[in-house]
């Protein structure tokens, strides 16, 4: 007959964390200085804390809040994607008011030192998406990222991406990919007409005819050996 007391001893059990969390520490509780200073720092919504949990640390802190201004803080940082969980140190009214707002008060021993905001790194931005065409003398550029393009590329036209370019139409102006250095960047076309391209930096012209297997085909551009490469995509691994 089995013991119900092994039983209820084998649901849950207890185990210390190391989980960090980051300190929110401000120096004033006025919503408009507070909104301000935000949106400087991180911009908006999407930004690189974008979900992330905080304590609120009242070391900075030299006024007594009330109930109501310490929800408004948490309204305001839950406006910017942030998710204060807790509050950390100050005073009994302070941790009152804390908790009149739905924080959870910690004690001191009670939590590790927080992560420095400076030891995570922002993502990599979204990719530009152009969907109309780029006429002659139109330049596009895509700063931190890749650039796709959904529309033809004219003559005299410019398109240029720190990251990697994909142009699903005819190519048939210049093309610039890894703009600030990357080597490893590519430019895809699936009809390729272009008149020069470059990859980090190492240019070649077009002016030539190229090759009937390549000319307004599908084909990739890259580096190999600082060597600029124009491969059909279908004779590609």
């Amino acid at each position: 007959m089995t013991n119900p007391a092994t039983d209820l001893d084998s649901i849950f059990e207890f185990k210390s964390s190391s989980i960090k969390l980051l300190s929110f520490v401000p120096a004033t509780l006025d919503p408009a200085k507070l909104e301000a200073a935000l949106f400087e720092k991180l911009g908006g919504r999407e930004h690189f804390l974008a979900g992330e949990q905080l304590i609120i640390d009242f070391t900075s802190l030299p006024e007594l809040p009330s109930a109501l201004e310490m929800g408004t803080l948490v309204r305001l940082l839950q406006q910017f994607s942030l998710l204060p969980i807790a509050v950390h140190g100050g005073n009994s009214d302070q941790k009152l008011a804390a908790s009149a707002a739905g924080l959870v008060v910690l004690q001191d021993d009670s939590i590790s030192a927080p992560l420095p905001a400076v030891n995570k790194a922002p993502p990599p931005p979204p990719a530009l998406v152009i969907t109309r065409p780029v006429r002659t003398g139109q330049q596009v550029y895509a700063k931190g990222g890749d650039l796709i393009v959904l529309a033809l590329v004219s003559a005299g036209a410019e398109v240029i991406a720190d990251g990697n370019i994909h142009v699903y139409a005819p190519l048939r102006g210049r093309a610039l990919a890894g703009a600030k250095g990357d080597n490893q960047a590519r430019i895809f076309t699936t009809c390729m007409e272009a008149e020069l391209v470059s990859i980090a930096g190492i240019y070649r012209s077009l002016q030539e005819d190229l090759p009937s297997s390549i000319r307004t085909k599908p084909a990739q551009i890259y580096l190999d050996q600082e060597k600029i490469v124009i491969e059909a995509l279908s004779e590609t691994n």
